[in-house]
């Protein structure tokens, strides 16, 4: 499945993992086509599967030096939009992935997807949306269908990715802003579960805000760990907002990421005031660390247009 030469930059192992990854993938996909008993159910395809982010590189050596460690970021594109991201095929691959991951260890890091058909892949290049343009460019391909190539990307018109960028801004920093409010009014009567669901509102918005500011794409997730990669690849300088160097600190991310089911649904669900504190106090950090970079983007975008309007 795995052209041999397009992953030879990367170790043995990362190689056989990420090959697994694919495997996996191919294998819940196909094992849901079989269980469908019309036609149409089963005409799903995967036709292209692409790796990108740090492991398309050797981008991940440069984070490993520095203590960081990104998760393996696949993009599959299949034909028919009944087969994207909301199939019961990849939440199935996604718990088999986590389950390789955190209870087996057959694969050390972390798989992130995403999922799009093939006409929006490339209705999303020909805007000239940067995520899908640096796959495009940069990717490495795992799997090719023959006779779908994609589409030339387009460079987007300045103003138009400016006025978007902003419009996405604004959306998205205040609704993550009123959650982190209401996040602290929970705190204070001891509402933990709900500051805990809260605060993970907040912190996927601040991560949707940066994503859809800066690549004017962010994925169908509500995953934080999956968010929080995608935001620290295009905006490195969000990296030190969570430290991931103590027990305590991995722990409490891992709570508030599992806050937006188990917080509301799960009477198993636990969290201690320590952690809630801990994670307020760094969903703030975020908050003030997502207004520097897109105060900062948008400010360059502005004075890129003014520069050119003056030449």
């Amino acid at each position: 499945m795995v052209p041999p030469d397009n992953l030879a930059h990367l170790p043995r192992r990362k190689r056989w993992e990420i090959e697994r990854a694919a495997q996996v993938l191919f294998i819940e996909f196909e094992e849901a086509q079989t269980t469908k008993l019309s036609e149409k159910s089963r005409r799903g395809r995967i036709l292209k599967l692409i790796l990108f982010g740090s492991y398309a590189s050797d981008a991940w050596m440069g984070s490993h030096q520095r203590g960081y460690f990104p998760g393996y970021d696949l993009l599959v594109v299949v034909n028919y939009e009944g087969f994207s991201g909301g199939y019961e095929a990849w939440e199935r691959a996604r718990q088999r992935l986590l389950h390789e991951h955190m209870m087996t260890y057959r694969i050390s890091t972390p798989v992130n997807f995403v999922v799009h058909t093939y006409q929006d892949m490339n209705d999303q290049l020909a805007r000239g949306h940067c995520f899908f343009m640096d796959i495009a460019r940069s990717g490495i391909v795992l799997y090719d269908t023959p006779g779908y190539p994609l589409a030339k990307p387009k460079a987007v018109d300045p103003l138009v990715a400016r006025v978007e960028a902003r419009h996405c801004y604004d959306h998205w920093f205040a609704s993550a802003g009123r959650f982190l409010r209401l996040a602290f009014v929970a705190l204070a009567d001891d509402f933990d579960n709900e500051a805990a669901f809260l605060l993970h509102q907040a912190t996927e918005r601040f991560y949707l805000c940066v994503l859809r500011a800066l690549a004017l794409y962010s994925p169908r997730s509500h995953q934080l760990d999956f968010l929080r990669s995608q935001a620290e690849r295009i905006a490195p300088e969000l990296i030190k907002v969570w430290p991931r160097d103590t027990s305590f600190a991995r722990r409490c991310f891992r709570r508030l990421d599992h806050a937006y089911v188990e917080a509301r649904y799960s009477p198993d669900y636990a969290i201690v005031p320590e952690e809630l504190t801990w994670i307020a106090e760094h969903v703030t950090h975020l908050r003030q660390a997502i207004e520097a970079v897109c105060t900062e983007y948008l400010g360059s975008a502005s004075e890129t247009k003014a520069d050119g309007e003056k030449s």
